[in-house]
């Protein structure tokens, strides 16, 4: 394998330590770091994303942060061609591309590959999302079902995004998505790809989410959310998703005090790190689970796998 193709893919659960292991890799192997995280593409979101430090941005070459406007709907698709984009720029300049993040759909988009579903225009998505408005989640899952029965083995009847994705693929293709998705294959099969998960011990992830949602109400959360929510953006766009907007937009109508609001964002931001564990013990078996306590030491061991 050319050693100018390798690729180094960072993933682990929010508050692991990612971005500071990224940032020693990329200074100490003639890297650049992509941003793999869906919710750190947002520019709105500097503070609840926790996207990276001015200070660190300097260091090193950041890129696919903070690029994307929380008005408009973006996919993991569209991701995968700025990423794609951004992968071959740095093995062009010889530096090592590193992706990091906690997105598990946008690693599997580089390590699997993403179907070619046609784009599937507004006013088709609106009018489905409307239909769901109108029936409700229970009964547009068994018109789902109707129309793709492969798609009850694969969708829990709960899961509305899934839901309405596989609805608007069936009616605007007449195929189903999980047709679509087992004619997929990565583009990056000729690339060298190293894969690194950091398993962090619970009592540490935990603590970790603690200090992390502490640094962020300190670093002006609320106030982040209270301008995001001026924008009025449409309720059914990712960024309303944002751990946080929900939870301190009740805070400023007066329904929460403080101190809930901050209990309930650490305790959704451990729900959110068990899935993405959830998600990791099921689609990344073929990662390397790596941790260590000190960062210099996790640094060698990642290093030892990358090189």
């Amino acid at each position: 394998m050319e050693q100018e193709k390798k690729v180094v893919l960072l993933a682990g659960p929010t508050a692991s330590g990612k971005s500071k292991l990224a940032l020693k890799l990329a200074q100490n192997l003639n890297g650049e770091i992509i941003n793999a995280d869906s919710m750190q593409i947002y520019k709105e979101f500097s503070v609840l994303s926790s996207r990276p430090s001015k200070s660190d941005i300097k260091k090193v070459k950041h890129h696919l942060y903070g690029i994307f406007s929380v008005k408009k709907f973006f996919s993991t698709g569209e991701w995968l061609v700025l990423a794609k984009k951004k992968i071959n720029q740095c093995i062009k300049k010889k530096k090592l591309p590193i992706l990091v993040g906690g997105t598990g759909l946008y690693f599997n988009a580089i390590t699997k590959g993403i179907s070619k579903i046609p784009h599937i225009n507004s006013k088709l998505r609106n009018n489905i999302r409307n239909l769901h408005n109108e029936i409700g989640q229970k009964n547009f899952y068994e018109k789902l079902i109707l129309i793709d029965p492969i798609s009850k083995n694969m969708i829990s009847p709960t899961d509305t995004q899934r839901t309405l994705r596989a609805y608007e693929v069936k009616i605007f293709t007449n195929k189903s998505i999980y047709k679509w998705i087992s004619n997929t294959k990565s583009d990056f099969l000729d690339f060298d790809i190293r894969k690194i998960f950091i398993d962090v011990p619970k009592n540490t992830l935990l603590r970790n989410i603690y200090l992390r949602t502490k640094l962020m109400f300190k670093k002006g959360c609320v106030e982040e959310v209270r301008n995001f929510l001026k924008l009025g953006i449409d309720k059914s766009l990712s960024a309303n998703k944002i751990i946080g907007v929900r939870e301190i937009e009740e805070y400023l109508d007066g329904s929460i005090s403080m101190e809930e609001v901050f209990d309930i964002v650490n305790i959704r931001t451990r729900q959110y790190a068990k899935r993405q564990f959830t998600w990791a013990r099921g689609h990344m078996k073929s990662w390397n689970m790596i941790y260590s306590s000190d960062l210099n030491d996790l640094f060698k061991k990642v290093k030892n796998k990358i090189s």
